[in-house]
């Protein structure tokens, strides 16, 4: 993988050129994407011609590609939102991020590929890590184009689980901000509570610097980590539903994060909390309903039967239902502000298990869509597999607006593991 981060340095000293850093991604696309199809449209022209531009390397983003997700608005490239019906859409303009990555010296190489309208039809991304293994979604080819070094970055949304499922499928690290970190103004809404943009990176230091390049924040966490942290271990009353490997990770992460100093304890969620995990979908089907009314009304045998059938169900949703579900929400990220009292990070499964095989499904949000409801920032974190050689992924969730400190915290935990 490339390492973001490190080549952002070798670019703004002189001993690697923006042009030079194009190239090199644009050959290892040429070489592995006819097999991986991370990439819905790509612009290598575009990208060599704002690599030549003076000073680039001085930026925040000093001239690294990226890959961006194809539901959000780019001017310069179609955006299709994986489906069929927006075929060779050309925005008028580019959405905001896209924009921040563009005026912090980011380059946009390509469009990564993406699930019908980030729902759950899987497209035809394969896993880097094994080509007959999905790589989640999705958020599919983002996670895919870091994994099999492509880019060094790339963009992505999570609205369940769409960031930190395929990161941990696809052995890289994937941060989902705190809630509008990254601004989601020209990306196409699925459920505007809880759309969430996001990054994927080689490594915790890599999505920091990115974070802080594109926000101004102080994020770029460099070679720190935080020091003998209060981990809190949850594994949810979905715990049933990880899979051995799952379970194997989250101890091993345990036992690591010990033996490097951290004070660690295993808890249960307040009722308050894991009542939230159901006001997710109400949320979600209620808003999902709404934002895909015009699709859905217009051209509803166009959808796949996946999604057509989502929204005649999420239809039944009835605004005393969806109160009631933020309700609950917002009682739950009350108490969640109170257990952060107690520790500074929580620690639980990326996804039931390593990705997999086939492409029937791109793996459950089981995991991941309480703390997308919670706004929380939340890193997948890497270096743990299962027997076969599948990474598989543990999830560190902070507290809401604390970025750097859950920042610091993934990278104790990604040293500790790599120790």
């Amino acid at each position: 993988m490339l390492l973001a981060r490190d080549l952002a340095l070798e670019l703004l000293s002189g001993r690697l050129s923006p042009i030079d850093l194009v190239a090199r991604c644009a050959e290892t696309i040429a070489a592995r994407d006819p097999e991986i199809g991370a990439f819905a449209a790509l612009d290598i022209a575009g990208a060599e011609a704002a690599a030549a531009v003076p000073g680039l390397a001085a930026a925040p983003l000093a001239g690294l590609p990226l890959a961006i997700k194809d539901v959000i608005d780019t001017r310069d490239l179609p955006t299709q939102y994986g489906s069929d019906l927006y075929a060779g859409h050309r925005p008028a303009a580019d959405a905001a991020v896209v924009r921040q990555v563009k005026r912090a010296g980011g380059l946009v190489i390509g469009k990564s590929v993406t699930t019908e309208f980030a729902f759950m039809q899987p497209a035809g991304t394969r896993n880097p890590r094994r080509l007959t293994h999905t790589p989640g979604g999705s958020s599919s080819g983002s996670a895919a184009a870091v994994a099999a070094g492509m880019v060094p970055l790339a963009l992505g949304t999570q609205t369940g689980g769409s960031v930190i499922r395929p990161a941990a499928f696809c052995g890289v690290t994937g941060y989902k901000p705190t809630f509008r970190t990254l601004p989601t103004v020209g990306m196409k809404t699925f459920s505007w509570h809880l759309d969430t943009l996001g990054l994927f990176g080689a490594r915790v230091c890599d999505v920091g610097f990115a974070a802080a390049a594109l926000t101004g924040r102080d994020l770029d966490i460099g070679d720190a980590v935080a020091q003998a942290p209060r981990i809190a271990v949850v594994r949810t009353a979905r715990a049933h539903l990880a899979e051995p490997a799952s379970h194997a990770a989250l101890d091993a992460a345990i036992a690591a994060a010990t033996r490097a100093g951290a004070v660690v304890r295993e808890i249960a969620l307040p009722d308050e909390i894991e009542a939230a995990d159901a006001a997710h979908p109400v949320i979600q089907d209620f808003e999902g309903n709404l934002a895909l009314a015009d699709e859905f009304d217009l051209h509803r045998d166009r959808l796949s039967a996946v999604l057509a059938a989502y929204l005649t169900r999420a239809a039944a949703v009835t605004p005393d239902a969806y109160d009631e579900a933020r309700r609950t929400a917002k009682r739950a990220r009350q108490r969640l502000g109170d257990l952060f009292a107690d520790y500074d990070m929580l620690l639980t499964f990326s996804a039931p298990g390593a990705a997999p095989a086939g492409f029937e499904t791109t793996g459950s949000p089981a995991f991941n869509r309480l703390w997308t409801l919670m706004g929380t920032p939340c890193l997948n974190v890497t270096g743990c597999a299962d027997a076969q050689g599948l990474p598989v992924g543990v999830q560190i969730v902070g507290r809401f607006g604390r970025d750097r400190a859950a920042l610091l915290s993934a990278a104790f935990l990604e040293r500790a593991l790599a120790n």
